[in-house]
């Protein structure tokens, strides 16, 4: 599947804040990183040539940030966050200060069911947040 398949298959309700959301983080994340589709759905990853042991569940590229159309909501999933306690307890204390709903969100997955509410600058600065090395260097370290 290309991205452009998987836009395509958007239920109209998400499509715009999907489109949006994914060309936020793209516009923010530092060099390096590489889109591409893993596990069914849009993915910024660590590219074999840059890491070539890949991820070890599957040996594709490292994965990093993926975002993806539910059914009921829209999944921003930053890997990052589930390794680095400080980068999640950043984005949980900024959160308030982007949004007056509350925070749906699990170990590394952002969930908005509003698709008029979603903290765009909010998730450019996240995506900033970490190198390509500094997430290589987190995911060795962990395991």
């Amino acid at each position: 599947m290309t991205f452009d398949e998987y836009v395509d298959k958007i239920d109209e309700k998400w499509r715009e804040s999907f489109i949006r959301t994914w060309d936020v983080i793209n516009e923010h994340l530092p060099e390096g990183f590489e889109a591409g589709i893993q596990h069914g759905m849009p993915v910024f990853a660590v590219p074999k040539d840059r890491y070539p042991e890949g991820y070890h569940v599957d040996n594709e590229p490292l994965p990093f940030i993926s975002v993806a159309s539910q059914k009921r909501h829209l999944a921003v999933y930053h890997l990052g966050m589930y390794r680095d306690r400080d980068l999640y307890d950043w984005f949980t204390r900024e959160y308030p200060n982007h949004m007056t709903t509350k925070l749906n969100m699990g170990k590394s997955c952002i969930r908005f069911t509003n698709p008029d509410k979603i903290p765009y600058k909010l998730l450019g600065e996240l995506a900033e947040k970490m190198t390509v090395d500094e997430w290589i260097e987190m995911y060795e370290s962990a395991r």
